[in-house]
């Protein structure tokens, strides 16, 4: 059964909403279980679809995964098996992530090559290389990451790129490893010292987490631990962007303010009044938001699952935007999603330029990615008429209770089931 999002426009949003633990960081932490026996409690995760996806390949690997509501709880057996080959792998990115503790616990990992959101290329070189300078060897096999190591050793590793996922697989796998491990232009984000907090609890030694060198000096086994998600700035982020599209007033609790620094000052200079509280912030935007540039980096950079957001206040802002993506080449692919709903955009290999209109006008529109789709229901909200938002399940993969949020605070959005095909 298909479903969609049906947005009317001309709301504006305002009240309170409360941002659940980071989807970032807690596919990271549930794969970190796998480097200690026994037990081990994830608290305040987010209730989206990812995470029993997750619980799914921990499973199939061997582990008990319990998800119940916010807290997962996963049981870890002495003998793991090393193969993550079921069709939950496929289903998401994340899943890569079980690559690192698999050669750090079983010293051989089979891996298939993960599925996810459709921005562009997500190649694994990073991840590889930094597994074969830990003394492993690792190759593409039949649609598989297969990697293979007798010992791990410790190893001063560089990264030619921040990257997220090849700095958490390096770090699981180095934290079982003998010697001590340098990784140099490590990723800095707040998810990255989540990752790091949760593994000192387990008994890793780690040095310089979020900073762009990490220190680890490898030990011989972890034990379990119980740790609570950080919240999800991204969640967060969207909120305060959405206060500022819709000329509305959110106050967001539950997110660590100061991970949001550059895009709170973005908001400020869109026109937004922005208030930093200790848990949270305040976004409060009176008429449209002024025309703003950004250009997506790595942390503390702005970050590029945010660039769909900013292109959705560029549609109505006054003025002329300019934005530029540096990550993902195929992130633009939803501009023209919001071509179809009235917005003057043009793409040119990495910039989108974008001249805010007054209006955008309801359509037919299909989400490409998780951000894609929350990107149009904000221009949805911004647009005469009722536009329908089609591919909602990957809003679902990453934002927990969106629609429902979305009517707190003053939406008038309908999640609507179409009838199967005859």
């Amino acid at each position: 059964m298909s479903e969609h999002f049906r947005v009317e426009g001309g709301a504006r949003l305002a009240g309170e909403v409360e941002v659940a633990g980071a989807k970032n960081s807690v596919l990271k932490l549930m794969a970190a279980a796998l480097l200690a026996e026994g037990t081990t409690t994830l608290t305040n995760c987010p209730e989206i679809l990812d995470v029993p996806l997750m619980a799914e390949v921990l499973r199939s690997l061997g582990c008990q995964a319990h998800v119940d509501g916010t807290t997962v709880v996963i049981t870890t057996p002495a003998e793991l098996s090393h193969e993550a080959v079921s069709p939950a792998v496929g289903k998401l990115r994340a899943s890569v992530c079980v690559l690192g503790p698999l050669v750090g616990r079983c010293k051989r990992a089979v891996v298939a090559l993960p599925g996810g959101d459709a921005i562009g290329s997500r190649p694994l070189d990073m991840h590889q290389s930094g597994l074969r300078q830990l003394g492993a060897t690792s190759s593409i096999e039949h649609g598989c990451v297969v990697a293979e190591a007798e010992d791990l050793h410790g190893a001063q590793i560089w990264l030619d790129f921040p990257s997220m996922g090849a700095t958490e697989n390096i770090l699981m796998a180095a934290v079982l490893a003998n010697g001590t491990t340098v990784i140099d232009n490590a990723a800095r984000e707040p998810e990255i010292v989540d990752l790091c907090r949760m593994l000192a609890q387990m008994g890793a030694k780690i040095e310089g987490a979020g900073t762009s060198t990490l220190t680890v000096h490898g030990v011989p086994s972890l034990q379990p631990t119980e740790h609570r998600v950080i919240g999800d700035r991204i969640v967060g982020a969207t909120w305060g962007f959405a206060a500022a599209v819709t000329g509305g007033d959110i106050t967001v609790r539950g997110v660590d303010p100061h991970h949001l620094d550059l895009v709170l000052e973005k908001l400020r200079m869109a026109g937004a009044e922005v208030t930093v509280l200790e848990d949270g912030f305040r976004v409060a935007m009176a008429g449209r938001p002024g025309a703003v540039d950004f250009v997506t980096l790595p942390y503390p950079g702005f970050a590029t699952d945010l660039q769909p957001f900013a292109i959705a206040m560029a549609t109505v802002a006054e003025g002329t935007s300019m934005i530029t993506e540096n990550l993902f080449e195929s992130r633009f692919r939803f501009v023209e999603e919001m071509v179809r709903l009235g917005a003057d955009a043009r793409t040119d290999g990495h910039h989108a330029v974008i001249r805010g209109v007054a209006k955008l006008s309801s359509a037919p529109v299909w989400a490409s990615d998780i951000r894609a789709g929350v990107g149009l229901v904000l221009a949805g909200l911004c647009a005469e008429g009722v536009t329908e938002v089609w591919d909602v399940f990957h809003i679902d993969r990453g934002y927990p209770q969106f629609v429902e949020n979305m009517q707190r605070l003053g939406a008038n959005v309908q999640r609507v089931a179409a009838p199967p095909e005859r």
